[in-house]
């Protein structure tokens, strides 16, 4: 028997509805990791961390899904426009490397700060489509708080910014866990 077509509308209310816990968890394990590997290793090190632990942060979130409850592979779940369209947001934040990357080449302390805020900017479509302010949110406080911590603490950018990230993270999970949905 054929599902019935789903409006835009009914779409973007059952995206709403989700937890969104297991992508923020799983950045906020990376960029303590990166933060870590600044604390303990040479920069050219925690650069590494930084493109290796970024890269694999949708990768660790379908993992936490499993845990979360959101379960991302799951295919038994119907099509939903919105989970393509978050996907783009993800494709965005991966080509935004292109821009991180020239500047790191001339000065490699800038990837924190670069990677930092140009892959938080998915946040502000996510904010659109679930009719919430945790992602206009995230994505201001994070570049705000990056470029802050980027010209005041120059000698612990490898250090500084990843936990900076973090503390985002911690504060956005609350907000999300607490949030009405839809």
């Amino acid at each position: 028997m054929k599902e019935a077509k789903r409006t835009l509308e009914e779409q973007r209310i059952e995206f709403a509805n989700g937890k969104f816990l297991a992508t923020p968890l799983a950045g906020s394990i990376v960029w303590t990791t990166v933060g870590s590997v600044g604390i303990l290793f040479s920069d050219l090190i925690a650069v590494w961390s930084i493109f290796i632990g970024t890269g694999s942060i949708v990768y660790l979130g379908l993992f936490l899904s499993k845990f979360t409850g959101e379960n991302f592979l799951d295919r038994s779940k119907p099509k939903n426009e919105f989970d393509t369209l978050f996907l783009f947001t993800v494709g965005q934040a991966i080509l935004v490397y292109s821009i991180a990357i020239p500047f790191f080449l001339v000065d490699h302390s800038s990837l924190p700060m670069t990677v930092g805020i140009l892959t938080g900017l998915m946040w502000l479509p996510f904010s659109w489509i679930i009719k919430h302010w945790v992602g206009i949110f995230h994505a201001l406080t994070r570049t705000i708080l990056v470029l802050a911590l980027w010209y005041l603490l120059p000698e612990y950018r490898f250090i500084a910014i990843p936990f900076g990230i973090v503390l985002i993270y911690i504060v956005t999970m609350m907000i999300l866990k607490n949030r009405k949905n839809g």
